[in-house]
């Protein structure tokens, strides 16, 4: 009687009986799930334990993941009450958010079949094409810890890189003097005013910056200005998506964008042919990132001089 009560406690939460659904479809992992029913991993990982310790459902390890799914059969006592579970109506839109994410991950595997050759090291690819790059001054908007912006500094003749968290900087530094390079410039500032040369950079870097500031088209605008002509502008942002949490744990203002609102603000700032390419999701994240080069107009060649008109030399008549 006890554990019967105990178990109508556990199915007494909402959302353990929407995870108890989604389980009962598709076998899924923590991250899977936290995607799916948009609460913190913390507390789904307790829901999950929960429902395990009362053998509602069985989790099994697979390619580094813990993947769950319901224990629960046809004839067991709970039947009844498990299948009035995930007949209930769709309120919250799960089981549409979980048709996305088993497409994704089918998507996903047979890109991963392709890139499972052996001796093909995307990574090192990567590095050898930027190797190819000329000398270049960049500046990296956002920079965080400097995880891109060391790399950048490999092949580039200068990175400024810049971001409003004195922390943050502290560590880029550290991770450039570990790795020696010298090239680059750490800069504590406000993305939206920078106290930069007009004209004086090869490329801008903004990788998933915008979506921490207020107003992105201020930030693009200003990226815009510190290109040489034909300098060029690099974004990598998100998709719009409805993980209200990274707003509090991760200081996101903004739940991704669309890429053509992006396009529309590079162009308004000066920027030639933004161009789109849209990355593959991940059958595990609820995010898809895409990425949009512009480039700043060269400066408009000075027309031919005018040829000079034919003068006569005869004397004027008196």
């Amino acid at each position: 009687m006890l554990e019967l009560t105990e178990t109508f406690k556990a199915l007494g939460d909402p959302t353990r009986l929407r995870i108890l659904r989604l389980v009962g479809e598709a076998r899924l992992n923590v991250s899977e799930v936290v995607s799916l029913v948009g609460v913190a991993q913390s507390s789904v990982s307790h829901h999950l334990t929960k429902l395990k310790a009362l053998e509602l459902i069985r989790e099994e390890r697979q390619g580094g993941f813990t993947y769950y799914s319901l224990m629960v059969d046809e004839k067991a006592p709970l039947w009844p009450l498990i299948r009035l579970a995930k007949d209930a109506p769709d309120e919250h839109g799960d089981l549409a958010r979980l048709t996305e994410l088993l497409q994704r991950r089918e998507d996903a595997l047979t890109l991963n079949e392709k890139l499972l050759e052996p001796g093909q090291s995307w990574r090192l690819w990567a590095s050898a094409l930027a190797s190819l790059l000329p000398p270049l001054d960049v500046v990296d908007f956002g920079c965080g810890t400097g995880v891109l912006t060391v790399e950048l500094a490999r092949w580039a003749r200068h990175v400024t890189a810049i971001d409003h968290n004195p922390a943050a900087l502290d560590k880029a530094r550290a991770e450039a003097g570990r790795l020696g390079l010298r090239n680059i410039t750490f800069l504590e500032a406000d993305l939206k005013a920078l106290p930069l040369e007009s004209g004086a950079q090869d490329l801008v870097v903004l990788s998933q910056s915008l979506h921490h500031v207020n107003s992105s088209e201020r930030v693009l605008a200003e990226g815009a200005r510190l290109l040489r002509p034909g300098g060029r502008m690099v974004v990598l942002e998100l998709m719009p998506h409805d993980e209200q949490w990274v707003r509090s744990r991760l200081g996101h203002q903004h739940l991704g964008f669309e890429p053509v609102a992006l396009q529309n603000a590079m162009r308004a700032a000066g920027l030639e042919t933004p161009t789109l390419v849209a990355a593959p999701r991940d059958a595990a994240s609820p995010f898809k990132a895409f990425l949009l080069t512009g480039t700043r107009p060269l400066a408009p060649a000075l027309p031919p001089p005018s040829p000079l008109r034919p003068t006569s030399l005869a004397p004027r008549a008196p």
